[in-house]
């Protein structure tokens, strides 16, 4: 369990295909200070467990973790190459302020970013979303994106054909999380708020009786 709250910028050191899976080896001083051997640390949202550690050329402290076959078809780690930065974040203990949201580190699928609007002290971030994901997203609805827990600040009224919402980001998260890096066309893992998921999934029983 995460809560959205990015801990520091990672980078992919490497990656090893293996069959339909992929080990993805990452620098990240702070996750890897304390981590054990099958510890959960979430990468750009998506929960992956500690399989080995280790220490780059530049003596970062390195973690390798297995990407399962749907995790990449879900997420965008399967687009991750040496040098990519991603969003890094321990399991939340026990003892923890949530100042984010519960966060699982189950991605749901990804959005597209469609465009970036300049305020006076934040960026307004507006993402193109499918109609699958769309229901499960509220106005000032919790909404993890690659990792971070964010609050939507706006949505597509139903009937538009091109669902879309959009998350305002202050300078601190501009600058703490890669999504200070995105342009448009960039995708974004997507993680929906978890009472949501479920009160669909009651509703699909409801509307089948």
């Amino acid at each position: 369990m995460f809560t959205g709250l990015i801990e520091e910028i990672g980078e992919i050191v490497a990656v090893a295909p293996i069959g339909d899976s992929l080990r993805l080896t990452v620098a990240g001083p702070l996750v890897t200070s304390d981590a054990t051997h099958g510890a959960s640390i979430a990468v750009s949202g998506v929960c992956l467990t500690v399989i080995e550690q280790g220490t780059d050329g530049a003596g970062r402290g390195t973690f390798s973790a297995d990407v399962m076959a749907q995790s990449i078809r879900m997420s965008t780690l399967g687009e991750l190459a040496p040098g990519s930065r991603v969003n890094l974040e321990r399991a939340a203990r026990l003892d923890t302020r949530l100042g984010g949201h519960i966060v699982q580190g189950h991605v749901d699928g990804t959005a597209t970013l469609l465009s970036a609007t300049e305020g006076d002290a934040w960026r307004t971030l507006r993402f193109a979303v499918s109609r699958e994901l769309a229901p499960l997203l509220v106005d000032k609805g919790s909404v993890t994106l690659s990792g971070t827990s964010l609050t939507v600040s706006a949505i597509s009224p139903a009937a538009e054909a091109e669902q879309w919402f959009e998350v305002s980001l202050i300078p601190e998260t501009l600058v703490a999380t890669t999504l200070g890096e995105l342009a448009p066309g960039d995708r974004v893992n997507v993680e929906t708020d978890l009472i949501a998921r479920h009160v669909e999934r009651m509703l699909s029983f409801t509307d089948n009786a």
